[in-house]
């Protein structure tokens, strides 16, 4: 994968703050899951005739 969206050493402490133990390749999965989110999130802001994507984006 290219350029992680998220940070691997919060979304570790997230996942142990929850109990729970983390699979080295989880921060790849996760940041995959940011950018699908993103893209959703500017298709339908772009199918709102706008360029700024907002939190309901989501």
């Amino acid at each position: 994968m290219g350029d992680l969206l998220v940070v691997g050493s919060k979304v570790k402490e997230a996942v142990k703050g929850a109990g729970c133990n983390m699979a080295g390749n989880f921060p790849d999965a996760a940041s995959a899951a940011v950018a699908d989110l993103v893209a959703k999130a500017c298709k339908r802001a772009q199918s709102n005739g706008r360029k700024t994507v907002r939190p309901e984006d989501l």
